[in-house]
C-alpha cells in the first residue's frame, strides 16, 4: 500500500491583538505563499486572527462576535481568492454553545479555539483542553475547556489537533492522538519567549511525539505584545523524536515541508476515549495524493547563543510595542551610564537610530566623561542628541525648597523625568524607562524620576546581564566590521546614579553579581531567606537585600511595563501586595 504525502505548511506569523482585519489579511497573504508553494494543508498560530493574549477582551460579547463573524468572513474570503480546496487551520476566540452559565465560569464561555477552513465553510472547530493558570497566564479566568479530539482526514492521513498547553501538560490530547491512531499531531501555539524555553521545548515536542506515536509539529507565533514577546522557533518531530525541521527565532515565516505519513486506518477509533474527550473526526479526502517527489526537505535554522537571544528579544519586544501602539519615534536620557547606553542601542536596533532622540541632561554632579560618554555613543550610533543642563532649574528649586540628602539627590532625578516627559508631550516621541530589573528589585530608582516612561526595554534584566549583553552587543557589531555601538568606557566605568559628589553604586548596594545571585533565588525563585543563606550567602547580606525588595513594591506596581524575558518578571508573573506584613527575615 503507497504511504501517503502531505506537504505541511507552517505559518509562524506575528499578530496585532484586536486588530481582526488586518490579522485576517495577513492569513490571506501567508495561504496564498503556502498554495504557491504546493502545499496541501495549511497552519497559523494560536488566537491569530484576534492575537493573544486578549485578556479581559475575551469577557466582552461584543470581541467574541466579532472574532466568530471574522472567522466565517475568513473562510469565505480564502475561497474567493482560490484557495477554497486548501485546508487551513487558524486559531481564533469563540464560545461554547453548550455550556450553561454558573458561578466561577468566565460569562458568556469564551473559549480559546481554533478552526479549520475549507470550501468557503469552518468545517471543524475546537477548544484548547488544558488551561494553564500560571506565571503570565490566567486562561482560567478567561475560557472554558475544550472536550473534544478533534481529527482531520486529509488526503488519507489522519491530522490530530491540538493547542499549546495541550502538549505541555501531561494527558489529554497527546494520548488520545494515540488512540485515535493519527499520523500527525499539530499543535498550533502562542508561546512567550522566557530564557533557555527552547532547548525545554525542543525535549517537550520529542517527548509528545513519541507517546503520540506519530510526527509532531508544533508551530509558534512570533512578534510581540505589551510585555510579551513571541520568538518562533517552530519544531517538527518525527515519532521517533529526531527533529525533521526547526525555523528561526524571531522572525517571520513559513515552513514548507513534505511529510511520509501513515495512512488513516479504516477502522480508526471513534467515540469517547483519554481523558474523557471525544474524538470529532472529519474526512475531507480520503485518498492518498498521486506519488510525487518531495522538494520541500527538512531544514534546521541556526540557533542564536543566549546573549544574542536575549538581546534579540528585547529588540522585537520594543520593536512590537513602539509599531503596534503607533508610536514613530522614542526618546531616551543619556546619563553616559551603561544601562541608558544599551537602552539606546536597543532602541536603534529596534526602530532606527533616525527615530530615536537622546538627551544628556548633566547637573554638577555629573562627571565630564560621563557627558563626554553619552556624546560619544550618539556619535557611534547616529541617534539624535541635544544637551539640556539641569541646574538652572535644580538651583530654583533648591532656592524655594533648601533640600538636602536623599531629597535633594531625588529632585535631580525627577528633574530629569519632567524634561523628558515635556520634549515627549512637544515632539510626539515615547519615553523610555532605563532601569534594569536589580534596581527594580531593591527600589534603586527614583520614582517620577529614571521611572518616568511609556515602556522598559530591559525591566526584566539583572545588571550583570546588562554587562554582558553589552559586551555581546560590542562584540557582534566588530565581527560585522561596524562600530560597536556602546563607548567602552560606559561599560568599564563603576556604576553611579552621580546624584552626589564621588558616588558609586555600590555605596549602597553589595556588588552586583552578589546582589543579582541572591534576587535570582528571592524574586525568580521564591526562595526564602534561611535557604539563600543555606546556599551560601551571608544572612545579614541576605536580610538587608530581602527588606529592599519588600518595602520597594509600592515603587514596582508604577513602573511601566517591559520586554520579559525571564520565568518571572515583575508584573503579571510576580503578584505581591503592597501592603503586606509577611517578612523573610528577621
Amino acid at each position: 500500500m503507497r504511504v501517503p504525502q502531505l506537504r505541511l505548511a507552517l505559518n509562524q506569523i506575528d499578530s496585532r491583538v484586536g486588530d481582526l482585519a488586518a490579522n485576517a489579511e495577513a492569513v490571506v497573504r501567508w495561504t496564498r505563499h503556502s498554495a504557491e508553494q504546493g502545499a496541501h494543508l495549511v497552519a497559523f498560530p494560536e488566537m491569530v486572527l484576534t492575537g493573544y493574549p486578549v485578556e479581559d477582551l475575551a469577557l466582552r460579547s461584543s470581541f467574541v462576535e466579532a472574532s466568530r463573524a471574522a472567522l466565517r468572513a475568513l473562510a469565505a474570503r480564502l475561497a474567493e481568492e482560490g484557495f477554497g480546496e486548501l485546508p487551513v487551520v487558524v486559531g481564533y476566540l469563540d464560545r461554547c454553545e453548550t455550556a450553561q452559565p454558573k458561578y466561577g465560569m468566565p460569562a458568556g464561555a469564551p473559549q480559546n479555539a481554533a478552526a479549520v477552513l475549507h470550501r468557503g465553510r469552518v468545517v471543524l472547530n475546537f477548544a484548547k483542553h488544558h488551561l494553564p493558570n500560571y506565571g503570565v497566564f490566567d486562561e482560567f479566568r478567561y475560557f472554558v475547556p475544550g472536550d473534544t479530539m478533534p481529527v482531520l482526514r486529509v488526503h488519507g492521513v489522519d491530522v490530530a489537533l491540538a493547542i499549546c498547553e495541550d502538549l505541555w501538560q501531561d494527558g489529554g490530547r497527546v494520548p488520545a492522538a494515540r488512540t485515535a491512531r493519527a499520523g500527525l499531531l499539530l499543535s498550533v501555539n502562542a508561546s512567550p519567549y522566557e530564557r533557555e524555553k527552547d532547548d525545554t521545548r525542543l525535549e517537550l515536542v520529542r517527548k509528545r511525539a513519541q507517546e503520540a506515536g506519530c510526527t509532531t509539529a508544533y508551530l509558534a507565533m512570533t512578534g510581540g505584545q505589551d510585555e510579551l514577546v513571541f520568538d518562533g522557533d517552530s519544531i517538527v518531530v518525527g515519532a521517533d523524536g529526531e527533529v525533521i525541521a526547526r525555523a528561526p527565532q524571531f522572525t517571520e515565516g513559513c515552513v514548507v515541508l513534505d511529510l511520509d505519513l501513515p495512512a488513516a486506518a479504516a477502522d480508526a477509533p471513534g467515540g469517547v476515549v483519554d481523558d474523557g474527550l471525544r474524538i470529532d473526526r472529519v474526512v475531507l479526502s480520503e485518498e492518498p495524493l498521486p506519488a510525487y517527489a518531495p522538494e520541500r526537505t527538512a531544514g534546521h535554522a541556526a540557533h542564536l547563543d543566549d546573549d544574542e537571544e536575549v538581546y534579540s528579544a528585547l529588540v522585537v519586544g520594543l520593536r512590537a510595542y513602539v509599531q503596534k501602539n503607533g508610536f514613530r519615534s522614542v526618546l531616551v536620557g543619556l546619563s553616559g551610564g551603561i544601562d541608558s547606553a544599551l537602552v539606546a542601542a536597543i532602541a536603534c536596533d529596534a526602530v532606527g537610530a533616525e527615530n530615536v532622540y537622546g538627551i544628556s541632561m548633566p547637573s554638577k554632579y555629573s562627571s565630564e566623561h560621563s557627558r563626554d560618554d553619552a556624546a560619544e555613543l550618539a556619535r557611534r550610533t547616529g541617534l539624535h542628541f541635544r544637551t539640556v543642563p539641569i541646574e538652572p532649574m535644580f538651583d530654583a528649586y533648591m532656592g524655594s525648597l533648601g533640600l538636602t540628602g536623599l531629597a535633594e539627590e531625588n529632585l535631580q532625578s525627577r528633574l530629569r523625568g519632567t524634561l523628558l516627559m515635556a520634549v515627549s508631550n512637544q515632539e510626539g516621541h515615547i519615553v523610555l524607562a532605563p532601569g534594569n530589573k536589580s534596581e527594580l528589585a531593591v527600589g534603586y530608582s527614583t520614582l517620577y524620576g529614571d521611572s518616568v516612561g511609556a515602556y522598559g526595554p530591559i525591566k526584566d534584566v539583572y545588571k550583570t546581564s546588562v554587562f554582558r549583553l553589552a559586551e555581546w552587543r560590542n562584540r557582534a557589531a566588530a565581527e560585522r566590521g561596524q562600530t560597536p555601538p556602546i563607548p567602552e568606557n560606559s561599560i568599564s566605568k563603576p556604576p553611579s546614579a552621580e546624584l552626589r559628589p564621588g558616588q558609586v553604586d555600590t555605596d549602597s548596594l553589595p556588588d552586583y553579581p552578589v546582589l543579582d545571585a541572591i534576587l535570582e533565588l528571592y524574586v525568580d525563585r521564591d526562595r526564602g531567606a534561611d535557604e539563600i543563606v543555606a546556599a551560601g550567602y551571608d544572612r545579614e547580606l541576605v536580610v538587608k537585600t530581602l527588606r529592599m525588595v519588600d518595602r520597594a513594591e509600592y515603587k514596582r506596581r508604577q513602573y511601566p511595563p517591559g520586554t520579559k524575558i525571564s520565568a518571572k518578571g515583575f508584573g503579571k508573573d510576580r503578584r505581591l501586595p503592597i501592603t503586606n506584613g509577611w517578612r523573610e527575615h528577621a
